[in-house]
Order: structure tokens, then C-alpha cells, then sequence
């Protein structure tokens, strides 16, 4: 059996030399197109990758400090200091010397702290460094402003699955790669489809699948390497919210199917199953709402039983509310009209309240004119219909407006009827004053 234990990880080994060898992220490195037009000018501008893992962000800054041959100095914002700013600027000075420009690559850059950027700025802004940022996080929420407003910001996308089978098939006949080994083409079908547009961890899962192959990689063999994955997702990171938002969106659609996957994904990934069914209860209020009441119930029931059940049975309780929610009707009223009425309260945060409706513990309050007047609805229907009940001002106002589906309907002819009771109650009162 052939050793695979070489100098290097095969990712490593096989990484792109030049633009023409870069898989993917055409709409950079195409012809035209920003990184390709750069290298032809032979001038580079301070830049941000933002992407997924695995999609060539360190790669691209080494062709392109490469290809204006500039120094290339990397370092990761997690573990740099100030101190290492300062030799790294000391280098930028001696390349000067030599006629030489200077990139600095900057890993992880959204760590960047404020001690760091203070004493990188002003040497980006001269053009003694050139920086290469890069993320995985979105530059918009994650790397400070001043550092943003100087370098130009290039999302690189994730692989595509035959883009990932380029890779490995690549690997399979590069000198550097894995020239003598044999690969099943659904082995890495199903390697290009577990890698999840990263490609360091396709050719990872390559390597170790042709070692237990014993140098032909097999659908076994790639199974057993990828193993059972590994979350998708920071749990603090954007595509955690990307995955809820996509979940809350579909059960608002009626999307069955597509509220499952996100489900499942989500659950697959290590989120917080309780912080799953916080959100179906906040789905079952805000997009359900009145047209269907028990939707409330089904998401409350679900928490529970998770709570009780726990991992892997609890989950399935998941997703029955999230079906649930997502075939019910829809209603967003009772969300809109609480909105309203506290835009209502911004804009009258002290309407005096109707005396009649006032409590009236003490005698004084009595004698003030609290309670005086207040009709009680089980014994006077009609007068409780002519009260007053907003202040004043706010009289005109309705925040409630069924529209909704469902059980909505009959909840919209009963506020269409109460509407009308109190308007004739109301008329019938003004006549009696006259």
C-alpha cells in the first residue's frame, strides 16, 4: 500500500500557481474582470475577501502578490499584535529599498482591534502596505468602518459541486497530487456534494479516503472519510442567520418541503434546538397569528416536549409544529396592529386615560369623578357600547384590521360587528344629549 503521508496536505500541495488555475470565482479572476485587470496593470489596491472557508481567499492573495512580485507577508488577525504590525511595516521599508511594494495578507482580519488597526492604518494609507484582508464574515457588521473605507471589498463564492470535482479530479493526476490513485466518479460526486463549496475539505476528505481505500477511492471509502460531517455553520456567524431567516421565511410561505430542510440543516448543524422553538413561537404569533390560534399551542407543545424528550427524539416534535406552521393559514394582524399601537404610544405617551375608566380605590378619587359614569358591560351592554374607551385624541385610531385567513375571518366579522354596535350605541347617546 502506497504511503500518503508526503511533506505537505494534499490541499496545500495542489494550491493554484496562477489565475488560469484557480476553479471558481470566475467573476474576479475572468478576463475583464477586477483581480485579472490588476495583474495586467501590475498595480494592486488594498482589498477584503469575504467568503466561505475553502473558496481561495489566501490563495488569490499569493497569486496576486506574486504576480506584481511584491513581498508577501501573512499573518492572522487572532494571534498579531501591534508588535507584529511594527516588524511588519519594518519589512515594508527595507522592500522599499530594494524597489519592492508589500502585501499584507491578513487573515481573519474582522479580529482585527482597535491597538492593531491604529497602527496599520496610516501605513495603508501611505501605500507602504497593500492589505489583503480576509473573512468569512460580513465586512458590513464585522471589520471597522475606517479600515473598511480603505480597501475595496470582493465576495468569492462557494464552489459548486462540478467545480469541486474539477479539484479532485485534478488531484488524481497532478504530479503533486495523487497521480497513482484511482477514484469511483460517484466517490467524488458524493465528496464534492458533503465538501458544502469548500475545497480544502474536499481535498482532504480525497486524501484520507484514498488511505483507506488502499489507493482507490470508493463510495465506502468516501463515506467512511467524511464520517458525519461537521457543523455548517457558526452558531454566531452570518449563515446561522442566513439558515433562520430562510426557515422563518419559508414557514411564512407555506413551504412545506423547503421549512423542513432548513430545519433539518439547522438541527444538523449544532444550533440550539430550544433556540429553534423560541423562533416557531415567535412564527406562530407574528405570521399565524389569528387565523389560526392553535398554532400558538402546537409551537408551545413542541418546546415542551423537547424539553422532556430531548435529542434525537424531542427534534421530531420540532419539526411537527414547524409543519404545522407552515400549512396554516397566515395572519400578520395582530403583529401590524401592535406595532401601530406603539408608534400610537410614541407619539401619545401620556393620553390622559378616560376618568370613567379609571379605578377609584379612595374617596377622593371618587370625588375627583373616577369610575364616575363607567357602564359595566354585563349589566348595561348598550351604555358599555356609548363609552368612550381611547383617549381622546386618539378616538379616531384603529390599529386592528383583519385580513387574515382562517379562523381570521369570523374574528374580522365579529370586529365589524362590535364597529357597528359602537357606532349606533354612540349615535344613539350623542342623540339623547342634544
Amino acid at each position: 500500500m502506497r504511503s500518503f503521508a508526503p511533506r505537505a496536505p494534499l490541499a496545500e500541495r495542489l494550491r493554484p500557481k496562477t489565475l488560469d488555475e484557480v476553479v471558481g470565482q470566475e467573476h474576479l479572476t475572468g478576463p475583464g474582470r477586477p483581480l485579472r485587470v490588476m495583474l495586467e496593470r501590475g498595480r494592486l489596491r488594498s482589498m477584503i475577501f469575504w467568503g466561505p472557508p475553502g473558496t481561495g481567499k489566501t490563495t488569490l492573495a499569493r497569486i496576486l502578490a506574486e504576480g506584481v512580485e511584491a513581498q508577501f507577508i501573512a499573518m492572522s488577525a487572532v494571534s498579531a499584535g501591534v508588535k507584529e504590525v511594527r516588524a511588519a511595516v519594518k519589512q515594508a521599508l527595507e522592500a522599499v529599498e530594494e524597489i519592492r511594494s508589500t502585501v499584507l495578507f491578513l487573515d481573519e482580519v474582522h479580529r482585527f482591534n482597535k491597538a492593531q488597526q491604529d497602527a496599520l492604518l496610516p501605513h495603508v494609507e501611505s501605500g507602504l502596505l497593500t492589505l489583503i484582508g480576509a473573512t468569512t464574515e460580513n465586512p458590513s457588521f464585522e471589520v471597522n468602518p475606517a479600515l473598511r473605507s480603505r480597501a475595496r471589498v470582493y465576495v468569492l463564492k462557494a464552489l459548486g459541486e462540478d467545480d469541486l470535482v474539477r479539484v479532485l479530479e485534478r488531484a488524481l493526476i497532478a504530479s503533486e497530487g495523487l497521480p497513482e490513485v484511482e477514484a469511483d466518479a460517484e466517490a467524488l460526486r458524493l465528496i464534492a456534494a458533503a465538501a458544502m463549496g469548500d475545497a480544502r475539505r474536499a481535498l482532504n476528505a480525497l486524501e484520507l479516503a484514498a488511505e483507506l481505500g488502499g489507493g482507490r477511492v470508493t463510495l465506502d471509502a468516501a463515506r467512511e472519510a467524511l464520517g458525519a460531517g461537521q457543523p455548517v455553520f457558526d452558531k454566531g456567524g452570518e449563515a446561522f442567520y442566513d439558515l433562520i431567516s430562510a426557515l422563518h421565511k419559508s414557514v411564512r410561505g407555506s413551504h412545506v418541503d423547503a421549512a423542513l430542510y432548513y430545519l433539518a440543516r439547522m438541527l444538523a448543524g449544532g444550533v440550539d434546538p430550544l433556540y429553534v422553538g423560541r423562533r416557531l413561537v415567535r412564527m406562530a404569533s407574528e405570521d399565524v397569528g389569528l387565523a389560526d390560534p392553535g398554532a400558538l399551542r402546537q409551537a408551545l407543545a413542541a418546546v415542551e416536549a423537547y424539553q422532556l424528550l430531548g435529542n434525537p427524539e424531542g427534534e421530531l416534535a420540532l419539526a411537527q409544529a414547524t409543519v404545522y406552521l407552515a400549512l396554516a393559514p397566515k395572519s400578520n394582524t395582530v403583529y401590524r396592529a401592535f406595532t401601530a399601537a406603539r408608534r400610537a404610544v410614541e407619539t401619545h405617551p401620556d393620553a390622559e386615560v378616560p376618568l370613567h375608566l379609571r379605578n377609584a380605590p379612595t374617596q377622593l378619587m371618587r370625588d375627583l369623578g373616577y369610575s364616575k359614569g363607567y357602564a359595566y358591560y354585563h349589566d348595561d351592554p348598550e351604555g358599555s357600547f356609548a363609552q368612550r374607551y381611547l383617549p381622546e385624541e386618539l378616538e379616531p385610531l384603529r390599529f386592528f384590521d383583519p385580513r387574515g385567513e382562517g379562523w381570521e375571518r369570523k374574528a374580522a366579522e365579529r370586529y365589524r360587528e362590535l364597529l357597528q354596535r359602537f357606532r349606533t350605541a354612540r349615535a344613539r347617546e350623542e342623540t339623547r344629549n342634544r
